[in-house]
């Protein structure tokens, strides 16, 4: 009794899978637009880019910033990162700061330390002045760059497809016969 596969459930074109990868990560659902899963790829966008941009907004502007110095290792911003280019201007105010320059804007700068010019330790300004909401944009922005990753993967390898009712999952070893299996001689 030779069954034939039944037909996979979803024919996506994923183009180039390496491509859409890297544009899901510059901006989030871009790779799935260039797949042409507009639907998807909208989603994706307005969830990632308003939990991003909300959290952003929740710390005044100053949750996502780079910083690799002794006493303010960020290592949220490598989560932050994941989003792609809404978060490029932060190591681009850092690579400033570092050299000695002013920030651009005060927006995703590091935060100057009190043995810095102008003295006062901004990051306990900034505590002080958003309270609680400081770790919670920060938080927001973290989960919005880690649910990137994930669409990122999706945009790599495509959509799951669903196994049919009542089957099984495939096993490796589909050669073997399981000890179930076994007719009793």
């Amino acid at each position: 009794m030779d069954a034939e596969p039944s037909p996979t459930p979803f024919d996506v074109d994923l183009r180039d899978q390496n491509v859409a990868a890297f544009f899901a990560w510059l901006w989030p659902g871009a790779g799935h637009l260039y797949q042409r899963r507009y639907a998807k790829g909208a989603l994706f966008m307005i969830c990632i880019l308003s939990t991003w941009f909300f959290g952003l907004a929740l710390g005044g502007g100053h949750v996502v910033y780079a910083s690799w110095n002794k006493m303010d290792r960020r290592w949220q911003y490598i989560c932050q990162l994941g989003v792609g280019a809404p978060a490029f201007p932060a190591m681009v105010q850092n690579v400033l700061v570092g050299k000695g320059f002013e920030p651009i804007t005060e927006i995703m700068a590091p935060p100057m330390r009190p043995n810095e010019p102008n003295g006062s330790d901004r990051l306990a300004d900034w505590n002080y002045t958003f309270h609680n909401f400081f770790e919670l944009g920060t938080l927001y922005t973290v989960v919005a760059g880690l649910l990137n990753i994930l669409a990122i993967y999706d945009a790599y390898a495509g959509p799951v497809a669903p196994l049919e009712p009542g089957k099984p999952p495939d096993d490796e070893n589909d050669d073997e016969p399981a000890a179930s299996d076994e007719v009793p001689s």
